[in-house]
């Protein structure tokens, strides 16, 4: 029997977050037919098949998200130990190491850090993207100062949580689409709809925040990249859901609506360790920005969709 390998629970990540064996292979600079070798080897270890295959695409078997979640795990202790072998060396005083999730890095960080460097002396902020969970551990672990992160009700011993805002959930589609003249919509009435998505697995993407067992949504397209999904949706393919706290960066190209559904929103918050005098003050001056950026960002979603 085969053993897991890195790089095939990378194949495997990357396979089941596009829900495309050929994307995964673009994604990562692969042929189609390594991907698959992969995949095979990865089988083969785990002794069932990991994927389902489908006309339009692949999912994950039952086998295989358990393995995507002791995958996510693996990888994540790896890239923390890459940074921690960067970080050998003491860390400077007046430096702040900031992680936080895609979106947020779009206008509510960037706005964060240049309010800080206006009233504050200079300082080094380091940046990491990532995922809400892998940013909470890097937190706990001390590898991370703050971070804004999303599902903050999965925290960690000695991480304080600290909510900024219910960051509601929109809907952006084409000017010319039918709805496009609207504010607002239902669940119900997007149910039709053709989606653009980061995975062929909605729980997984923000349309799992808000549907019903009974609808099963039809995902045209995949795409990960926010400005892949934005140029989907401007050529009339189909439409995605996007949060408020990234109307500032959308182009004039899209209409945007509010999701009419209690659930439609997504939680927001900062994550630090509990009485960490190490840059308190700089870590302190920050959090203030976010929350001022914060009411700010909130304030221009309501003016876009009045």
């Amino acid at each position: 029997m085969s053993d897991f390998t890195v790089v095939g629970l990378r194949v495997v990540r990357e396979a089941a977050a596009c829900g495309s064996f050929s994307t995964a292979a673009e994604n990562l600079g692969y042929t189609q037919s390594a991907v698959s070798r992969q995949i095979a080897l990865m089988e083969q270890a785990a002794g069932r098949a990991l994927f389902e295959r489908h006309a339009r695409g692949v999912r994950p078997t039952e086998a295989g998200r358990i393995v995507l979640r002791h995958a996510e795990v693996v990888l994540g202790e790896l890239d923390n130990a890459r940074l921690d072998i960067r970080h050998l060396a003491a860390r400077p005083p007046g430096r702040l190491r900031v992680g936080a999730f895609s979106t947020a890095m779009a206008a509510l960080v960037p706005r964060a850090i240049a309010e800080v460097a206006a009233r504050d002396q200079p300082a080094r902020i380091a940046l990491r993207e990532g995922v809400s969970p892998r940013l909470l551990t890097a937190v706990a672990r001390q590898r991370l100062d703050l971070a804004v992160v999303t599902d903050p009700d999965a925290s960690q011993a000695g991480v304080e949580i600290e909510i900024l805002l219910d960051d509601p959930l929109l809907v952006a589609l084409a000017p010319t689409h039918p709805l496009a003249g609207a504010t607002r919509a239902t669940p119900e009435m997007l149910r039709d709809q053709r989606w653009i998505a980061g995975s062929q697995e909605p729980d997984s993407t923000l349309l799992g925040a808000w549907r019903d067992a009974e609808w099963e949504p039809d995902i045209a397209f995949v795409a990960r990249d926010w400005f892949a999904k934005i140029g989907l949706v401007s050529a009339g393919l189909g439409i995605t859901v996007v949060p408020g706290i990234a109307v500032p960066v959308l182009p004039p190209t899209v209409a945007l609506l509010r999701i009419d559904h209690p659930a439609a929103v997504r939680r927001t918050a900062i994550a630090h360790r509990r009485n960490d005098p190490r840059d308190a003050a700089l870590r302190q001056s920050f959090a203030e920005a976010l929350r001022d950026r914060a009411a700010e960002l909130s304030a221009e979603v309501r003016h876009r969709l009045r």
